[in-house]
């Protein structure tokens, strides 16, 4: 009797027959994308032991515990391939992996249950939680910015982390989800925030501030006195330690809900999500070693142009820009440091046959 077909090679015909069928270099992604499983990574002899390895509420205990380092994202299926990358990364290069929480925030219409399975095959011994995001408790507010990815609601969760997370959850070092580190996340996660800083980030002083807000906000006399009183720089939002205790007591989500709703009425911004967070905090942040956020890999808003690194030590690659790796990749079209991230990718190919 003939053996019955391979499950993979069913999915190689598949695959095959959807690229036949279209011209277009993405049509043979597959819609429900299959990651392979990472391997378990174990804590150093020095790390904290965090949880009584006969505790059977462990991971409830590592998600609320100030020993752990707390890391927040978003979750989604749209960028989820940069989601599994980013976090083998920060496993890979963590001295204690054990002791690292993930708390992922996905939009209240997501499906939780299939985004949680998916992050659960390829990290069984992973400490996370899925919170749930409501869009609608943000998108009154979000206004059309220079690129369609830039309005989606999830974008602006960073703002609402404080709300989402426990208050249990007391410090937290939020990542976006087209990174990859190659260092221990521990060194950024310890960041002095000193007596009253909310949040740390790379300052780039030498950037042109004035460009991140309209003529409007610039010539009206009150608004242009913002600044009046800080020495603003810009900082990208994609990488932050922010004391989340701090942010509660100041109420800084309504602060930055207010910008957005000055920016309904006028015009003062073009960019989604990172102007109110200059406007709140640029000036008045903690700045972090360029090397945690070598930004702006993935080009402009606009071409997506390849780039190089910025001088000095990397800690941490930032696709951030309109190209991301993995699309580049799979269109044969690869930026030169796309090679860098290509090592954390886990998408299973159907291409790929067990030999």
């Amino acid at each position: 009797m003939s053996k019955p077909p391979r499950f993979d090679l069913l999915l190689v015909l598949l695959f095959t027959v959807i690229a036949l069928a279209s011209n277009s270099v993405t049509v043979a992604t597959p819609i429900t994308q299959q990651f392979k499983e990472a391997p378990q990574f174990y804590n150093s002899p020095d790390c904290a032991v965090l949880v009584d390895e006969d505790e059977s509420d462990g991971e409830a205990s590592i998600l609320c515990s100030d020993q752990a380092v707390h890391v927040a994202m978003t979750l989604d299926t749209a960028y989820i391939r940069g989601s599994m990358a980013a976090i083998l990364s920060v496993l890979q290069h963590s001295s204690c992996p054990q002791n690292i929480a993930f708390h992922f925030i996905a939009s209240a219409t997501a499906n939780a249950s299939f985004l949680r399975a998916t992050i659960s095959s390829s990290f069984p011994y992973l400490n996370f939680r899925v919170y749930p995001f409501d869009d609608s408790s943000v998108s009154r507010l979000i206004s059309t910015s220079i690129r369609s990815a830039l309005d989606c609601p999830l974008n602006y969760a960073r703002s609402y982390l404080a709300n989402l997370l426990p208050p249990c959850v007391r410090r937290v070092v939020y990542l976006d989800s087209d990174l990859v580190l190659v260092d221990d996340i521990a060194k950024l996660a310890a960041t002095p925030l000193g007596d009253d800083s909310v949040l740390a980030a790379p300052e780039h002083c030498n950037a042109n501030f004035t460009t991140y807000f309209t003529p409007t906000f610039w010539s009206n006399p009150s608004l242009s006195l913002t600044f009046a009183n800080r020495k603003p720089c810009y900082f990208n939002t994609g990488v932050m330690v922010i004391d989340l205790d701090r942010w509660r007591e100041g109420d800084y989500t309504t602060k930055i809900e207010e910008w957005m709703e000055l920016q309904k009425r006028i015009r003062i911004y073009e960019l989604g999500s990172l102007p109110p967070f200059l406007l709140v905090f640029a000036g008045n942040i903690v700045p972090v070693d360029h090397r945690w956020n070598q930004h702006g890999l993935g080009g402009d808003n606009f071409r997506g142009l390849c780039r190089d690194l910025h001088p000095g030590p990397v800690s941490l690659l930032h696709w951030s820009g309109k190209g991301k790796p993995w699309a580049r990749l799979d269109a044969n079209r690869p930026c030169p440091l796309d090679a860098l991230w290509a090592p954390y990718d886990l998408l299973q190919t159907p291409f790929a046959l067990d030999s």
